[in-house]
């Protein structure tokens, strides 16, 4: 970022002088950790504590000695792109005993630290509070041993506890997501996305089963985000009589003219009388009674494996920050409490109550209370289960509402990813609702050629996992041609509208909403859905399309910063996209490792590139060898990526050379990631209901 006094501002009051903290991995691995380590050691570095890493989880703990080891700025140089932990992860008997403990305390009294930052699962978690609540205990027990003096009970006597939850599953209760649960959906779509086109070849049904011992998160949303046609998942065990149901679903999908059927299953699945659902038992329950050739996909380990992508790196990063500013502003008397994600903000919770509620969820389970286990997951799968339900079974004829209203749907502006799912997901839950669902291809240039047709629930099936705007849409505004916008409306009887795209979209219902005065045909119930890759919609924290080229610029970013490996000292200045708005830049350097970060949003002049041009040669006189600084394609006039080479490559001389990337519309293409697709699907279902509320609310004697 250019050089200003703002984080010196934020953190003015905040010193870690004095103070040691230890940031160890316990229990498995996710990817993501070691982003979190990152930001522990930087952040508590920055402050002025001393930072320690425990290698080995808590087994390294115990055994003390080179396990436990001082963290400098560059020892964590290069782990964000890395999956798994690099620090390693243990399950370690010895620490559940009282014995094992009494030596971990004496280890981290040794070395004065008192603050602990533990990622890990709730066993993990429940393992630290417990340590905290015995600490002034076993302080005491070793100065009767004589292991340490008798002012260490005093100097040392409180014990500071933060947690941040690393499981791929997103299992604990209390955050809506857990640090590894965005990459592991990505491996398992990537999966998904492939074995589709062989299903589709061959005519094949899939069965693919994915990690969930004891929740259906991961089942749950790859069905939602790739259209699968059943998903079995421990919280909701299927009603008796579910296996005559599911092939009577996959049967009518296949009479439809579909080619392939995906059935996902969480690895705990269980029916309702808490008998083993197998994907070898669906596979031939399938073959058995349809027919159909089958095959079975166990995905195991790979969804623990690769790199983390951008969404796992950001969270983390914030929660590893969150988590030292945790520690910095502890007292003796405050509750261990751990780092979650609310909507999009950090918060911390208290540990214990936490890790009791998702205690809460397994006796639920174990009792066959499967309401309340949905409950006490918590709101965001409560929502994921509601819309996959809403959009994968359809009713039949007889049994929907019939509202006699026409809703269109268009995608206005550049194409982003998740458009697709968005379309799919309006048009699905339309019928549903009852409503007559059109199609304007081309934008609000195709509305006023009369490019409008009807779309039923079939032909948007396999939207979900395809990139750009299969609708097809174009920038134009229609200020030049409401009048013939209206016309189209009148003929086709369109009593409202759903709008996709980014800022042209909200550009454009403001000039319909304005146009009302003059036709009438506009007095009707209209929605926006926000979606470009700028992520520069007012009113929005993020807008579909913005996560799918998030990961295309980090994994661009590495991929580059990889190509210097083995080379001379070496800077990349990469131009982004964005317009004015710097938000890819911004999270994308942060998601990468960036250097620096030129947005338009943070004026910067010739000082502040000089500064880091300073800060990038005195980085090259270490051990790290690469630079990486982003650019926002708009954040000034003058100062343009080439200046920004030329500048760097001419002070650089003797020290480093650079190298420049425009990666251009690369960030707009490609298949959406598991968060945009789900995003796109659960909002677009949102608005629909949305506009079948305000149809109903407001329309009289056939006039809205």
């Amino acid at each position: 970022m250019a050089q200003t006094d703002t984080k010196k501002i934020f953190f003015e009051n905040l010193s870690g002088a004095g103070k040691a903290i230890a940031v160890l991995t316990s229990g498995g691995d996710a990817q993501g950790m070691n982003a979190a380590v990152r930001a522990v050691v930087r952040m508590g570095l920055y402050v002025g504590a001393k930072v320690y890493f425990i290698r080995e989880g808590y087994q390294g703990m115990v055994d003390g000695g080179e396990n436990i080891k001082e963290a400098t700025w560059e020892s964590v140089s290069s782990m964000l792109q890395v999956g798994g932990t690099v620090i390693g992860s243990a399950r370690c008997k010895e620490f559940r005993s009282h014995e094992g403990r009494l030596k971990a305390a004496l280890n981290l009294v040794k070395l004065g630290i008192t603050n602990l930052c533990v990622i890990g699962g709730d066993g993990s978690l429940t393992g630290a509070n417990l340590f905290r609540e015995e600490w002034s205990g076993l302080l005491t027990e070793l100065v009767e041993q004589g292991s340490i003096e008798p002012q260490s009970v005093q100097t040392y006597s409180a014990l500071h506890i933060v947690g941040m939850v690393g499981s791929i599953d997103n299992d604990f209760c209390g955050t809506d997501m857990t640090i590894g649960t965005d990459s592991a959906l990505h491996r398992i779509i990537e999966v998904v996305d492939a074995i589709m086109t062989t299903a589709q070849s061959h005519q094949r049904t899939f069965v693919l089963e994915v990690m969930g011992r004891h929740c259906g998160y991961l089942a749950l949303v790859s069905a939602l985000a790739c259209g699968a046609d059943w998903v079995l998942i421990p919280e909701m065990p299927p009603d008796d009589g579910w296996e005559e149901k599911m092939c009577e679903k996959l049967s009518a999908t296949r009479s439809r003219g579909t080619r392939l059927n995906i059935i996902i299953v969480a690895e705990g699945a269980n029916d309702r009388h808490g008998k083993a659902i197998t994907s070898s038992y669906v596979k031939d329950l399938v073959v058995k009674r349809l027919g159909f050739d089958t095959r079975v996909t166990i995905l195991g380990h790979v969804q623990r494996g690769g790199t983390p992508s951008a969404f796992d790196r950001i969270l983390a990063s914030r929660m590893g920050v969150e988590a030292v500013l945790a520690l910095l502003e502890t007292t003796a008397n405050t509750p261990a409490c751990v780092v979650s994600l609310c909507g999009n903000q950090s918060v911390r919770l208290p540990l214990l109550e936490c890790v009791e509620m998702t205690q809460e969820v397994q006796k639920a389970m174990d009792e066959k209370k499967f309401e309340e286990a949905v409950k006490l997951r918590g709101r965001s799968f409560q929502n994921n289960l509601k819309t996959y339900k809403l959009l994968a079974h359809r009713k039949p004829e007889s049994e929907l509402p019939h509202s006699n209203f026409n809703v269109a749907v268009l995608n206005v502006g550049a194409p982003a990813a998740g458009m697709n799912a968005a379309v799919r997901s309006a048009v699905r839950v339309g019928i549903s609702e009852g409503h007559k669902m059109f199609a304007v291809s081309d934008g609000f240039e195709g509305f006023y050629k009369g490019q409008i047709k009807e779309i039923k629930w079939a032909d948007v099936g396999g939207w979900t996992g395809q990139g750009g705007s299969l609708l097809g849409t174009k920038r134009t505004l229609p200020a030049k041609h409401v009048g013939k916008i209206a016309e189209q409306m009148r003929t086709h009887n369109i009593n409202a509208l759903l709008v996709i795209g980014g800022f042209e979209a909200l550009e454009s219902l403001l000039q319909l909403y304005e146009a009302r005065a003059t036709y009438q045909e506009f007095c009707i119930p209209m929605c926006m859905l926000p979606a470009t890759i700028s992520n520069n919609v007012p009113g929005s924290d993020l807008t579909i399309g913005a996560d799918t080229a998030l990961n295309a610029i980090v994994e661009t970013c590495d991929r580059i910063k990889q190509s210097a490996s083995g080379t001379k000292r070496r800077v990349f200045i990469i131009e982004t996209m964005g317009g004015y708005c710097g938000y890819l830049a911004t999270v994308a350097g942060l998601a990468a490792g960036a250097d620096a970060a030129y947005i338009y949003e943070e004026p910067f002049d010739i000082r502040d590139l000089q500064a880091n041009v300073e800060h990038l040669t005195e980085k090259m006189k270490t051990s790290i060898q690469r630079g990486l600084v982003l650019r926002n394609e708009n954040c000034n006039d003058n100062y343009t990526t080439d200046f920004i080479y030329q500048l760097y490559t001419e002070e650089g001389k003797g020290v480093f050379d650079c190298r420049k990337n425009v990666l251009g519309h690369m960030q707009q293409g490609g298949a959406p990631s598991p968060f945009d697709r789900n995003f796109g699907t659960k909002i677009s279902a949102k608005a629909m209901q949305w506009v079948s509320k305000k149809l109903l609310e407001t329309f009289r004697q056939g006039e809205t």
